[in-house]
């Protein structure tokens, strides 16, 4: 049976399937485009997204990425033709401000936002066409999310991402309580839904619950559908894709990875974060790795240089640079499940039977 459409508004996906937004250049304008195109929804990574202009990147980081937001929305809004597309912007980027208003100037449909709490995207969204979703791991966050769009700015989201703790790169939990956030997700869920409800009576509205971290398979969709999502978010799947950005070293690493390899490792961002085992997570278990040159890609608030244990983005730069075992490779839980390089119409349509 086929998955009914995902409506946020005026938007209409034909399957409800939003691809994560993966960075650093993992989720670009190649594969965020063609999942558009086929008819779920495409999310391009704003981490570092202009670093592939390798020069003007190094001299002025901010611009060039800034500058790449435009021509990377463009790009893929040329391949997904009247499909959706948006974007992920963590809440911890430096500059954050700047970067939701540039996706919203290049004509994002939609704004994924989490890695901290996004009470003040609605600000730098103004009254912009483009649809907001927060991304939330508890109804705690929940609340205090709604609650202060609704204070603040009298208006709710549009859509809500619930992340669960199975997703990859960077988790909305401590390291010691994944496991029991697993065993409790789907009770999260309910009382997410329910709050999201609330504030949606509230303004009139229907706000969707889509479900992230996790989701490999129809049944997984149907598990989330039936505890009352209307739409799922999927990114370790599109890795294993013709598609996808990044280069064959980094889908190597998922296609050779084996379960005992997928592990939780720590981040200089203060959360805790799900990676593939290689040379470098053995590296940071053992030693702190020097900075050797700053990007200003996180606020002082979520990056101290002093003290951090190494730098993320040169890490993440090393893993779409040609050198994925000395680099951090993010994945979800189920990285290991990805066998082969098919493509994002032949997921889709799987998903979708």
């Amino acid at each position: 049976m086929k998955l009914e459409p995902l409506k946020i508004g005026d938007l209409v996906a034909k399957i409800p399937v939003i691809q994560g937004g993966m960075g650093i250049g993992i989720s670009l304008h190649n594969l965020a485009g063609n999942v558009a195109k086929e008819g779920g929804i495409g999310i391009l990574s704003v981490a570092q997204i202009g670093y592939q202009n390798k020069e003007k990147f190094e001299k002025s980081p901010l611009r060039t990425n800034l500058e790449a937001i435009g021509e990377q929305f463009k790009k893929a809004k040329a391949i997904a033709k009247d499909g959706i597309v948006g974007f992920n912007v963590m809440v911890a980027q430096f500059h954050y401000d700047k970067y939701i208003k540039k996706c919203v100037e290049a004509g994002a449909d939609v704004i994924i936002s989490g890695a901290g709490l996004p009470v003040d995207l609605p600000k730098f969204v103004g009254d912009s066409k483009t649809k907001i979703a927060p991304i939330v791991s508890s109804a705690k966050a929940a609340k205090v999310i709604l609650r202060t769009w609704a204070k603040r700015y009298n208006r709710t989201a549009d859509f809500v991402v619930i992340e669960g703790p199975k997703a990859g790169g960077h988790l909305g939990f401590k390291k010691d309580q994944i496991e029991a956030a697993i065993d409790k997700m789907d009770e999260e869920v309910t009382e997410i839904i329910e709050i999201v409800k609330k504030y949606g009576s509230d303004f009139n509205v229907h706000v969707p619950v889509v479900f992230a971290g996790g989701v490999f398979t129809r049944e997984d969709i149907d598990h989330y559908l039936a505890l009352g999502c209307e739409g799922v978010q999927m990114a370790t799947r599109f890795v294993g894709t013709v598609e996808c950005d990044a280069p064959d070293d980094f889908k190597n690493k998922y296609l050779n990875a084996k379960k005992e390899d997928i592990q939780i490792t720590k981040s200089p961002v203060g959360l805790p974060g799900r990676a593939i085992k290689n040379s470098f997570i053995e590296r940071i278990n053992r030693e702190d790795i020097p900075i050797e040159k700053c990007r200003a890609c996180l606020s002082f608030k979520h990056c101290d240089r002093k003290t951090i244990p190494y730098c993320i983005s040169e890490a993440l730069l090393h893993s779409v640079e040609g050198n994925a075992e000395n680099g951090l490779v993010f994945a979800g839980a189920n990285a290991y499940r990805v066998n082969e390089i098919t493509t994002v119409k032949a997921i889709l349509e799987e998903l979708n039977q």
